[in-house]
């Protein structure tokens, strides 16, 4: 696995050795990044993600966050509960010399510590097929990582459910072999 575009391209990311971590696949990945480097998301209709403050949810290997960082994003929280991928994502991030743009919080996102500020963009990639996306949503609101205004990335199986929560406008959705995103904007 490896960043795709920007300052680290080409960069290769440590990935687990298990399968209890399912890190986004890196056509997935690139196929997001340039729906929200086009700037079609966007309200301005400019490109969201340059100097942006980022949350990679269901963080893993990290991958979502640091292609963030790699493409211009200011700052990116990683959250995530399972210890073998936290030390994954921690060794990532210091592979790319990207400490001092790094935050990890080693918290469940469905009970999330309360958010300093809120996020610009959240990268959402809960588990396939368990039902979190939606309770990620609400409990990332109810922390205050989400405002009016922020754009939620939400990856899931291809013909996995999902019900785009109250306050919420889904802008996009695609599909890319097993997988599915979502696009979401908070109305407030």
């Amino acid at each position: 696995m490896r960043i795709v575009a920007g300052r680290h391209r080409g960069r290769s990311l440590k990935t687990p050795s298990d399968l209890a971590v399912r890190p986004t696949a890196d056509r997935t990945r690139e196929a997001l990044f340039n729906i929200l480097m086009s700037g079609r998301l966007s309200e301005e209709g400019n490109r969201r993600l340059p100097e942006a403050r980022v949350l990679d949810a269901f963080a893993g290997t990290g991958a979502l966050g640091l292609e963030a960082l790699s493409r211009g994003a200011a700052h990116a929280v990683f959250m995530e509960n399972y210890a073998p991928a936290i030390e994954i994502c921690r060794a990532n991030i210091r592979s790319l010399g990207e400490e001092s743009h790094a935050e990890i919080l080693a918290c469940d996102v469905l009970h999330p510590r309360p958010a300093p500020a809120p996020c610009d963009i959240v990268f959402l990639d809960p588990p396939y097929n368990q039902g979190l996306a939606e309770k990620a949503v609400a409990a990332l609101l109810r922390a205050g990582w989400i405002a009016a205004g922020t754009l939620v990335s939400v990856e899931l199986m291809k013909n996995e459910p999902f019900e785009t929560p109250p306050g919420f406008t889904e802008l996009d959705a695609r599909s890319y072999g097993k997988a599915k995103l979502v696009f979401l904007r908070y109305e407030g």
